[in-house]
């Protein structure tokens, strides 16, 4: 097993709920973290049954294993499928000094039955596809780049034949059984058309038209792939504008491999514009993941101008602005949008270009142009964001 860079609490210490798209490991990481707890698999189809019918017996069952001291901790896998057993816990951790894991890839069935989400008394984690620190010597941007960032892909010579199967999956298992859309095939549609936008801007008109649905059921649409975490979208920078700024929300899938198989982009390579969007998609998953696994929690968004100039990710309020170019050769054109941002917020503290480029370099306005290996590197290791 390659080591995650998730670390997640000793078991006596608090409950946490662990989210994460389907397939990045979350199951795994939790039997290698905590190979003696108490296991309700939710996707066993006659533990499921028989919670879903008597809640009431995940509360005896685990008071019964408190007498036997046998366990104080329990992990619950697919907590979404049965959200009553929430209130079950909620009393457990109150009244019998229980901890719990709980894990899931959608928060939407929990949300939208109103179910107890603990008031505060279980933190969030959120396991991502591999990271290239987790990798390490064995990290390969074309590989990921084409495969993706999810385990068994990254790691399998099938990557295709399993994209498609994980697409299939996710219709059917997270879509179809949660019923969640009536037409199955429009949003069939609609996720090809989505996966089109990558890296753009969300623009729920155009797509509408694209899949020849109404604007309303394109963003109900846009809200089940949030809620199932297979996207997610990035705010605009708004603060203290000088020039008219851009304010809707760019998209980006959780799965670069996800959207090469929607999209049919085919293979990858160095030099191709969709190379460039697949590119721009890993530095958003680095960054993403590393937001989340430092516990630094730092702001993420975009800038743009409303005449178009952009810079692609801001860190921060200003304290790195990022731009990614998958280019060997950076000009003068790549760093526009960085120099415009300088004019307006002066007080940025870093402007980085990600790049291809083999060496790392400084323009003499102060621009850092870094190979992307130098900037997964100072991510990871604290060096781009240092901790408070």
């Amino acid at each position: 097993m390659i080591p995650r860079s998730l670390h997640l609490p000793h078991p006596a210490r608090e409950s946490f709920f662990l989210w994460g798209p389907r397939q990045t490991g979350k199951s795994l990481l939790l039997k290698t973290t905590y190979p003696d707890a108490h296991w309700y698999d939710l996707l066993k189809t006659d533990l499921y049954v028989r919670l879903l019918e008597q809640p009431h017996l995940l509360r005896e069952e685990l008071l019964q294993a408190k007498a036997d001291r046998t366990a104080r901790f329990a992990v619950i896998d697919e907590i979404q499928k049965i959200p009553a057993l929430l209130d079950e816990v909620h009393w457990l951790i109150e009244n019998a000094g229980f901890t719990f894991g709980l894990c899931g890839s959608s928060a939407r069935k929990v949300r939208r039955g109103h179910a107890n989400l603990l008031g505060g008394r279980a933190v969030r984690y959120e396991l991502f596809g591999f990271a290239s620190d987790e990798l390490g010597a064995d990290f390969d941007l074309v590989r990921m780049l084409n495969r993706g960032y999810l385990p068994r892909h990254y790691l399998s010579p099938s990557a295709d034949r399993l994209l498609r199967a994980y697409v299939n999956d996710y219709l059917k298992e997270e879509v179809v059984a949660e019923a969640l859309v009536r037409n199955l095939q429009a949003f069939a549609n609609f996720l090809t058309a989505a996966a089109l936008s990558d890296t753009e801007l969300l623009n729920y008109a155009t797509i509408a038209r694209d899949c020849g649905v109404a604007a309303p059921t394109v963003k109900a649409y846009f809200q089940i792939l949030f809620d199932t975490m297979l996207a997610r979208p990035l705010e605009a920078y708004r603060k203290r504008p000088k020039r008219r700024v851009i304010g809707a929300p760019k998209l980006y899938f959780s799965d670069v491999g996800v959207v090469n198989h929607l999209a049919k982009r085919g293979g990858l390579q160095p030099g191709a514009e969709l190379f460039g969007k697949a590119f721009e998609n890993w530095v958003f998953h680095e960054v993403s993941a590393h937001r989340a696994y430092s516990g630094l929690e730092y702001d993420v968004s975009y800038w743009r101008l409303a005449s178009g100039i952009e810079v692609d990710f801001i860190l921060g309020d200003m304290a790195v602005a990022i731009e990614a170019k998958a280019t060997a050769r950076v000009t003068s054109d790549h760093l526009r949008g960085l120099r415009e941002l300088s004019h307006d917020h002066p007080t940025v503290k870093r402007r980085v270009l990600v790049s291809l480029e083999a060496r790392p370099r400084r323009t003499e306005d102060g621009i850092e142009i870094l190979p992307y290996a130098a900037f997964a590197k100072q991510l990871w290791s604290g060096a781009l964001i240092p901790v408070r």
